[in-house]
């Protein structure tokens, strides 16, 4: 059986990737697939760009892949633009939009936020209608059988990990690694089949909690001045969304 790890939403928190990583290694898994949000959040947006770049087999942009190049509509995103170098820049920009591959004879199809955009939020309790939304094809998705919908959905931009089944389909959000939204420790997915196999066999999702350094994170945010630091420090250490009210 083959196994794929899917991660998502860094965040420029390389503790929390470094642990993720390791977790992954230790479990002999070779193929790690990233769902997109390398940047922003945290300090070390660009040294996240290069160890995403050579641990990952594909990676998909997400919403702050996006927005990161082009003109920073507010300060904190300007000095998280500033923390990258002209190639990274180009690398994010040229992300596609989705991966398709058949796994145990499943379609299976991974992107950031949705078929339709990168900035388009459904979350776990969201109506029917709408979580099934995200197995439709558009023009954005790879649409790698054609007209057929994928049995698998997997996606990030949530940063809250669940796995659903819904008419005889399965949708499933990795969470996030570097700015987990429920409790604190990193987050992400295995995959386990018959990688590239269009064959009807046993198929499994797994998730895994992966515990890091909080403070370090903390610290090296703080060496560096990074803007919003506070609203940062509330997230890591409370796993609560800066933009929800106390």
């Amino acid at each position: 059986m083959d196994k794929i790890a899917v991660i998502s939403d860094i965040h420029g928190n390389t503790p929390a990737l470094h642990a993720v990583l390791k977790d992954i290694e230790k479990r002999h898994i070779t193929h790690i697939i990233c769902l997109g949000d390398l940047v922003g959040k945290g300090p070390h947006s660009s040294l996240s760009i290069d160890i995403i770049k050579e641990n990952c087999e594909k990676v998909v942009m997400g919403n702050w892949d996006d927005i990161i190049t082009k003109e920073p509509k507010f300060e904190a995103l300007r000095w998280h633009q500033q923390q990258l170098r002209n190639d990274q820049v180009n690398y994010l920009k040229k992300l596609p939009f989705s991966v398709d591959f058949y796994m145990s004879g499943r379609l299976i199809r991974l992107f950031h936020a949705s078929p339709r955009s990168v900035f388009e939020r459904v979350q776990p309790w969201d109506s029917l209608e709408k979580r099934l939304s995200l197995f439709t094809n558009s023009e954005l998705t790879e649409n790698l059988a054609d007209e057929k919908e994928p049995d698998v959905v997997g996606y990030g931009d949530v940063h809250n990990a669940y796995v659903q089944n819904l008419q005889g389909k399965t949708l499933f959000n990795c969470g996030s690694v570097g700015n987990p939204l429920e409790i604190t420790q990193a987050s992400y997915a295995i995959l386990e089949g018959e990688y590239q196999s269009e064959q009807l066999r046993s198929f499994s999702i797994q998730f895994v909690r992966v515990p890091y350094d909080i403070d370090l994170a903390i610290q090296q945010a703080k060496d560096v001045n990074m803007p919003e630091l506070e609203d940062y420090i509330k997230e890591l250490t409370t796993a609560r969304y800066r933009g929800l009210k106390d």
